[in-house]
This record gives C-alpha cells, sequence and structure tokens, in this order.
C-alpha cells in the first residue's frame, strides 16, 4: 500500500507571477495534494501570513480543503528592493509563532526564476531582476504583464536549487541581496511527489 502523501498549502503575495509558476510545478507533480492561494493585499507580508494562519486553522472543519489539515503550510514573500517590506520581521516571527514557513527571495521571486538559467551574483533591487529575466527571454515573462511560460523552467530546478545553495553559502541571511531559499519548497514539493519526503 502507497503512504499518503504530504498536503501543501502555499500562500503567495505575487498576484501573477508566483501563482503562475506554482500552478505549473503543480500540474508537473500531478497527484500531489497542493493548494495554491493568493493573498489579498498585495506587498503587505504579515496580512499574507494572517492569511494562512487562517486558512490552516480552518481546514480540518472546510469541505474546500476536504475536512482535512495541511502538513505544511507556507508563505511565498518577497523581501523587496531597495526598500525592505515594512513588517516583514514581525510577519516572520508571527510565521515561525504559527508553524507556518516562509520561503524568501531578496529581492523579489524573479531572482528565483533567473537562477533556472543563469548563476547570479551582485545586489539587484525587484526591477533589475524584473528586467533581468525579461531580457533572458526564455520563459515568456514580461515585467509589465507578468506572464510565465512555466514549460520553459521544467526540467532546470537541480541547477536552480545548487545556484541558490551557492549564494545562501556565501550570505549571513536573508537580508543580503542576492539571497533566496524558494528551493527549500520547491525540493520539498518535489520530494513528496516520489515518495521520498519524510511524513510528519
Amino acid at each position: 500500500m502507497r503512504p499518503e502523501q504530504r498536503r501543501f498549502l502555499i500562500y503567495c503575495e505575487g498576484e501573477c507571477t508566483e501563482v503562475q509558476y506554482f500552478r505549473g510545478l503543480k500540474a508537473e507533480l500531478r497527484t500531489l495534494p497542493l493548494a495554491i492561494c493568493l493573498g489579498k493585499e498585495h506587498g503587505e507580508p504579515k496580512s499574507l501570513v494572517r492569511a494562512a494562519i487562517e486558512h490552516k486553522k480552518r481546514a480540518p472543519h472546510s469541505p474546500d480543503d476536504r475536512y482535512t489539515e495541511y502538513d505544511e503550510v507556507w508563505c511565498v514573500i518577497d523581501v523587496e528592493a531597495p526598500v525592505p517590506h515594512d513588517g516583514l520581521a514581525e510577519a516572520l516571527d508571527l510565521a515561525r509563532r504559527n508553524g507556518v514557513e516562509v520561503a524568501l527571495t531578496n529581492p523579489c521571486f524573479e531572482l528565483w526564476l533567473l537562477l533556472h538559467f543563469q548563476d547570479v551574483s551582485g545586489y539587484r533591487t525587484s526591477a533589475d531582476a524584473q528586467r533581468a529575466l525579461e531580457k533572458l527571454g526564455t520563459c515568456g515573462y514580461a515585467a509589465g504583464r507578468k506572464h510565465l511560460a512555466y514549460e520553459s523552467l521544467s526540467g532546470r530546478h537541480e541547477g536552480a536549487e545548487r545556484r541558490a545553495g551557492a549564494l545562501r553559502r556565501r550570505a549571513k541571511g536573508y537580508t543580503d541581496n542576492p539571497w533566496t531559499d524558494v528551493d527549500r519548497l520547491v525540493g520539498l514539493l518535489r520530494a513528496a511527489r516520489h515518495g521520498t519526503g519524510p511524513r510528519g
């Protein structure tokens, strides 16, 4: 008998790019129980974390969640540059106290996408990262319309994870730019789909 798969809930603050990415990943992973939600207030990390906490609490009583709790709840948050989000430290503390994991990128999620194709070094603003991804021209991304062709990223996860790990080894923490740990979440999802992730 196959073990029951872990259930994941992901809250994204990005209105298009992050949601398109994780929907594409969900389609690729097929049967993995994964719910993807969009926060109501873009660019406000505390409200995103609060929404994830509320969803986590109501899941066992909600038909939309099959009356089943989630094994892991994550928020995907941008640090932003040159001016970091207000309340980011408080949001991270709130998440930690309520068992919600956070995948952070400094400056923004587009950095994680860039890492699928190339090494990234040196400070970048959010606009810099968005322009670099658009200029790359490989995944259909356009900063003005925030479109993403997920298929172009498929098969590039290992390279992106390796580059993200290298960035973290050179950094003191998420306040350093560039930095991301989205690979932690993506690696967990891929491992859970293939039955190699631990069940809590």
